[in-house]
């Protein structure tokens, strides 16, 4: 398959958001739509601690996998340090800590503008490695819940990214065929889920994803 991701630099703090070529949009959220990834990273390292796994969790690494569900996450943790963790017991204890901190997390800017551009001109969804749960409550607090025509997470789909099912199933629900699609995301697993799913990427630099 080509690779049809689109490297999207900073200038100004700015993104240059194509102007065509697509019919419907697609938006991660956590450090896509929302400036939530330090939050996510603290409420990582809260529910680790608590069972007694602090400190194994390093800041670059989280990045690296951002976008993939936490369940998959800590059976690549457990695999990685010997460790019998429960992913139930730390997704729940991370989706605790991670509401205590919700009141942090904030729009980030250049996408959130370029969302709110399209609203009612197009198909908008998102789609996300977070729970439903988790999802809903930050869209919910950011008021942009009627932004978005579907929300698909982690809950509904059986392999999380950089499977590409997430994408493809927000495509379907949009009535939009993969190919005409533009996603727009931060990490590599989300970037490599959308290429799969033969969809347009744009990749948010890191930087500005982590502005804490």
């Amino acid at each position: 398959m080509a690779d049809i991701s689109y490297r999207i630099m900073a200038s100004a703090g700015k993104i240059n958001f194509p102007k065509n070529g697509f019919e419907a949009v697609i938006f991660d959220c956590d450090g896509t739509l929302v400036d939530s990834m330090p939050a996510h990273f603290d409420a990582w390292c809260e529910a680790l601690a608590s069972y007694g796994a602090g400190g194994i969790f390093r800041e670059d690494v989280f990045f690296a996998m951002g976008g993939r569900p936490t369940r998959d996450i800590v059976v690549d943790l457990n695999s990685e340090y010997g460790l019998k963790l429960d992913p139930e017991d730390i997704a729940l204890a991370k989706r605790e800590a991670f509401l205590g901190k919700l009141h942090l997390v904030e729009f980030i800017d250049e996408v959130a503008d370029f969302a709110k551009s399209l609203r009612g001109k197009m198909p908008l969804a998102v789609a996300s490695g977070g729970s439903r749960y988790v999802v809903e409550k930050t869209l919910k607090l950011l008021e942009c819940s009627d932004w978005f025509d579907e929300v698909v997470t982690a809950d509904d789909v059986s392999n999380g990214k950089p499977n590409p099912e997430i994408f493809l199933k927000a495509a379907e629900l949009l009535g939009v065929s993969p190919e005409k699609c533009l996603v727009i995301e931060d990490a590599p697993p989300g970037v490599i889920a959308a290429q799969a799913a033969g969809m347009q990427v744009i990749t948010v630099p890191m930087p500005l994803c982590s502005r804490a």
